[in-house]
């Protein structure tokens, strides 16, 4: 992997300077950071959603599987969308669908009505994550690209963390609308900018109706929709023990056959894969998915855990993301620097792998029903240096190589990873944590017998101390129920303890393959 840049005489007529290149990339990060933030926003207001609009835990999952769903389609299409429709338009009429379905969402009177409305918001805000970044890697100068991609780095990274702090203040303090309604002024401001500042690349394919790929549109939403679906609610249906399930599994599969074989015969395919020929991005991809797999899955599983196992509130738990955050911001200029100055990518990476794996396996090491926050603090001011060693040379080595109306397509590639490696580890660690707390707690159980001297004592010991309330028979039952309880407790701990080691090795096994990884040859 190299820094170095690898075509000077690329076209560099979207470069801005001066005043221009803080207010365009300024545009592009707000926005960026608008959807990655209302990924997670929703996620500690379902209950007030729940009660409010009369559904059910499963309907009102469907208000994050929508949005999620709808995510997944546009991303590999944003760069097709802004060659027919220009990059400026089409980034203005994201930001104004996004606005809008923010709108509609936080006056939705009925569920059905919810789910629509962010669906549409996810239609405009996948776009948003493609073009920002897009915008952002043209906005510097190519030398620059390493500190380009730091910038953007700083609000993919924050987003998540930022989303259920927010969404955990305002349902705390005011209604779960309102946590819609942010968007609205922030997206018109956005959106006037956009129209004042944004600039359009050149592009001399546009097609006429009757050439676009229309049948490609088709397969790739049949692949995307039902695979997002089947993650989204796998674990739920039992996987494939439900026919529904099953179905889209079969849909996801065939959708995927027809729209690779379409996409590599037809003329204009609406997702261009011979891109991915450049080995750069390739690679780079690959590596994206890792890192989804683990921003994705550690930030879903560390709130859970302090909520189901600590007893946290979900606004704490997501206070306790923002130290981590904060040092992995601090930490992307500095590499953004390192790479300028000639620093590998992969000496940067490997470093980022083996400190990740270093943050899991503390992790495993050190939680039980009563770790403390400052345990997590220190543990995930780890995690924030690991995400900034990584992200920053995983993306400028995908973009390395690329020029044009490439660089969006490799972007698309890249954030469309990003979002299937996020719904494949929470699937996975979800399905996992079911699976396994059922076999730890059967483990432990099997060692409780009448037998045993130490489970009669504790029993005893139990039972004595409820007895100066209730009757023996009952203090007796209580104190079964007590020690029923702690083995649920233990054998849950033991399940996310497995899952953080699980992460850890996916890491440490990666590193020696990525220091393998052959420079790019200039082109």
């Amino acid at each position: 992997m190299s820094t170095h840049p690898v075509n000077t005489a690329q076209d560099n007529s979207m470069v801005e300077y001066g005043s221009r290149r803080v207010i365009v990339t300024f545009i592009a990060i707000i926005c960026a950071m608008l959807e990655i933030i209302d990924t997670t926003i929703v996620n500690v207001s379902l209950n007030e959603m729940k009660g409010n609009l009369g559904a059910s835990l499963n309907e009102i999952g469907w208000v994050i599987t929508a949005y999620a769903i709808a995510n997944a389609i546009i991303i590999p299409m944003t760069s097709w969308f802004s060659q027919q429709f220009g990059r400026k338009n089409y980034f203005a009429a994201s930001i104004l669908i996004f606005t809008v379905a923010s709108f509609l969402c936080g006056n939705s009177t009925s569920l059905v009505e919810l789910i629509a409305f962010r669906f549409l918001q996810g239609l405009g805000g996948g776009a948003l994550l493609v073009t920002a970044q897009t915008i952002i890697t043209e906005t510097f100068p190519i030398e620059q690209r390493g500190m380009s991609q730091a910038i953007y780095g700083m609000g993919v990274i924050i987003g998540p963390t930022l989303g259920p702090v927010l969404g955990g203040y305002i349902v705390d303090n005011y209604s779960w609308p309102n946590i819609f309604f942010i968007n609205v002024p922030i997206g018109i401001a956005a959106f006037i900018l956009t129209l004042q500042f944004i600039r359009s690349p050149k592009y001399s394919d546009k097609l006429k109706a009757n050439e676009v790929d229309w049948l490609g549109i088709f397969f790739l939403v049949m692949f995307i929709g039902s695979l997002q679906y089947v993650l989204e609610k796998g674990q739920e249906e039992d996987w494939f023990d439900s026919h529904l399930i099953l179905t889209f599994s079969i849909l996801s599969f065939l959708g995927l056959f027809f729209f690779i074989w379409r996409e590599l015969i037809y003329e204009h395919p609406v997702v261009n894969l011979r891109v991915l020929k450049n080995k750069p991005l390739a690679i780079g991809t690959v590596l994206t998915f890792v890192l989804g797999f683990g921003l994705y899955g550690s930030t879903f599983v560390v709130p859970i855990y302090t909520q189901a196992i600590l007893g946290w509130t979900a606004t704490q738990a997501g206070l306790l993301f923002i130290p981590s955050s904060l040092t992995t911001g601090l930490m992307m200029p500095i590499i953004g620097r390192l790479l300028q100055k000639g620093v590998p990518q992969k000496y940067l990476v490997a470093g980022g792998f083996a400190i990740f794996f270093i943050y899991s396996y503390w992790a495993y090491y050190i939680i039980t029903p009563d770790t403390s926050e400052q345990n997590f603090f220190w543990l995930l001011i780890v995690r924030g240096i690991g995400l900034g060693m990584l992200f920053v040379p995983i993306t400028t080595f995908a973009l390395s190589t690329l020029k044009g109306k490439e660089i969006g397509e490799g972007a698309a590639f890249t954030s469309m990873m990003r979002q299937l490696s996020g719904s494949f580890g929470v699937a996975l660690i979800t399905t996992y944590i079911t699976r396994m707390t059922a076999q730890h707690r059967y483990d432990l159980v099997s060692h409780l017998t009448n037998v045993s001297t130490a489970v009669q004592e504790r029993i005893d010991a139990l039972t004595f101390g409820f007895m100066s309330k209730l009757t023996p028979d009952l203090a007796h039952e209580k104190a079964l129920h007590l020690m029923d309880l702690t083995v649920n407790l233990q054998s849950t701990v033991l399940s996310y303890m497995d899952v953080f080691l699980g992460i850890g090795i996916v890491f440490l096994v990666c590193i020696p393959f990525v220091l393998m990884i052959q420079n790019p040859k200039k082109i």
